[in-house]
């Protein structure tokens, strides 16, 4: 799922002007360096870190989406964007190369859920993916974490005796990311959760969002925000119905934005019905930094 949101040019210049002007510090860090056993899969981990003066002392943890790299154009933009805001940013490297709704259609209803489970942990029980315990999310995230903290003093507050403070941490992604910051939402007691253009984690045979969806977990409800496009090829009505049973609503919530405008509301899914080419990709367009203000300002309140 490429995305391809604003020009070259117009990347390059917004970069050299936020980082200019906040001291933001970009840089990426191979998997290899960070642990043995860790393996590259499409590009190094993408790495921001905010200016001395601008710190919100919390951790925005960036999850691609199927076949996505952690080191493009896009996610630089996104997490300078973060990173001038006073967060602290990651975007991970990890093996996504097997799309999430090779469950959609399947007969067992644990599925999904073995799917997350096997990426996020590299417990052995997907047939659907192949993932080990030293390339999981949650070991790549570890070992990236002490890392940096050996590297720079400024990243020891996100870990505590070699594991990740996960209060302190907000979980995003986008596609099958946006799937596997829920699911780290429901295992870890996060600082909050962003959910773009996803989850896909919709079971077509029996009408219901998969079940870990619906399960309780430690991130409270009301620190999960999803911002979706109604023509998602994806299915918009399978999202909607995703999130708002991870957020164990019963009503629907969600509000229309636009592009560079404030959102004035207290609901907790943003719509955007623009005229994208690639609307699966747009929710990760420049263009909504105040939706992504909106969205990681509600998550990470204190």
């Amino acid at each position: 799922m490429r995305i391809r949101i604003i020009s070259t040019l117009f990347i390059m210049a917004l970069l050299m002007s936020v980082t200019g002007r906040t001291q933001v510090k970009l840089q990426t860090v191979s998997p290899e360096l960070t642990g043995a056993g860790l393996t590259q899969i499409h590009t190094p981990h993408l790495v921001a870190t905010p200016g001395l003066k601008n710190n919100r002392h919390q951790l925005l943890v960036m999850i691609p989406g199927t076949g996505g790299s952690a080191d493009c154009r896009a996610f630089r933009v996104f997490d300078s964007s973060f990173a001038v805001m006073g967060y602290y940013v990651v975007t991970l490297d990890y093996p996504n190369n097997v799309i999430t709704t090779t469950c959609s259609k399947s007969e067992d209803s644990t599925c999904f859920d073995h799917f997350r489970q096997e990426i996020m942990f590299g417990t052995p029980v997907s047939d659907k993916v192949a993932v080990d315990t030293l390339n999981s999310l949650v070991n790549r995230l570890t070992k990236l974490l002490q890392y940096m903290a050996a590297k720079d003093v400024r990243w020891k507050e996100f870990t505590a005796k070699g594991k990740p403070l996960w209060d302190k941490i907000i979980a995003a992604g986008h596609s099958q990311g946006a799937g596997h910051a829920a699911y780290m939402g429901k295992q870890f007691k996060l600082r909050g959760v962003l959910m773009f253009s996803g989850p896909q984690d919709y079971l077509v045979n029996f009408n219901m969002p998969s079940r870990w969806q619906r399960e309780s977990g430690h991130t409270p409800v009301n620190r999960y925000y999803a911002f979706l496009h109604v023509r998602d090829p994806f299915n918009f009505s399978y999202q909607v119905a995703d999130v708002t049973a991870i957020n164990h609503q019963q009503v629907t919530d969600t509000t229309m934005v636009q592009p560079q405008v404030a959102v004035k509301s207290t609901r907790h899914i943003l719509v955007t019905d623009t005229d994208k080419a690639e609307p699966h990709g747009s929710t990760l367009g420049v263009q909504f930094l105040p939706v992504w203000r909106y969205m990681i300002f509600g998550a990470g309140r204190q």
